[in-house]
């Protein structure tokens, strides 16, 4: 059986308000159903731009987004961002009812799905303490439990462990890989390329807005003569420095 797509993207462009070049330049993407898929370039190549765009948190330019699935996308998408999504004020528990609620879940299932993440994440000791007290590490596991707590179809995370201590990039990991064997479909996007030579299957790199590889790992190495992914971004997208 041929893999089914679950995003298929055509000429896809974004240009903001007053810039003078588009932050993605005509994407053309198939993410089929059940990949681990990933979203990768330098600094300011569009990596955040494109998974916005994609979680209808950003409108496009130009261009077009299809989704395989049916039904109401909004509510099958999850969305980890980078920066925190949660309320540090309020506990892990609360922020998981009051996201949970946003679903439209009933409380019965608020609450099972709530234990579970706490459970799963590492949480439960701290489960009555609010966020602000909590490590880099833990802050990171909230936010994914309310990206997921509506169990997605589709789970798109930007830079998931960034800045986490090693147990916690090893859970967070571990769990994704539970959820994509489970059926869910991820899009990620990380600077740490040997984790994420480890996790995809298949990516995308672009660099200044345009795509300029995008295949499963394996045959993107062995086109390229690269011997890893780290080798292969470096010479598809150069050694200048990506950070101002």
């Amino acid at each position: 059986m041929p893999p089914q797509i679950c995003i298929d993207i055509k000429n896809l462009s974004k240009r903001y308000k007053n810039a003078n070049y588009n932050s993605l330049d005509n994407i053309n993407l198939s993410i089929n159903t059940g990949d681990k898929f990933g979203v990768l370039g330098p600094n300011g190549a569009g990596k955040t731009t494109l998974i916005s765009i994609i979680c209808k948190i950003l409108p496009s330019t130009s261009g077009s987004i299809h989704f395989g699935h049916k039904g109401n996308i909004k509510q099958q998408i999850g969305f980890v961002p980078q920066d925190y999504a949660f309320y540090p004020q309020l506990t892990p528990i609360q922020n998981f009812e009051y996201f949970g609620a946003l679903y439209n879940l009933d409380k019965k299932t608020i609450k099972a799905r709530t234990n579970n993440l706490l459970s799963v994440l590492g949480l439960e000791k701290v489960s009555s303490q609010k966020i602000n007290t909590f490590s880099g590490g833990m802050k990171r596991r909230v936010n994914l439990g309310i990206g997921i707590i509506h169990q997605p179809t589709i789970l798109l995370l930007d830079e998931p462990t960034v800045g986490v201590d090693v147990q916690s990039k090893h859970a967070i990991m571990k769990l994704l890989d539970e959820l994509n064997q489970n059926g869910t479909t991820i899009i990620y996007t990380s600077h740490h390329l040997a984790e994420a030579e480890e996790f995809c299957n298949s990516i995308i790199l672009i660099d200044h807005g345009k795509m300029i590889a995008s295949d499963s790992i394996e045959n993107l190495l062995i086109k390229h003569q690269s011997k890893d992914l780290q080798s292969l971004f470096i010479q598809l997208t150069g050694t200048e420095y990506r950070d101002v």
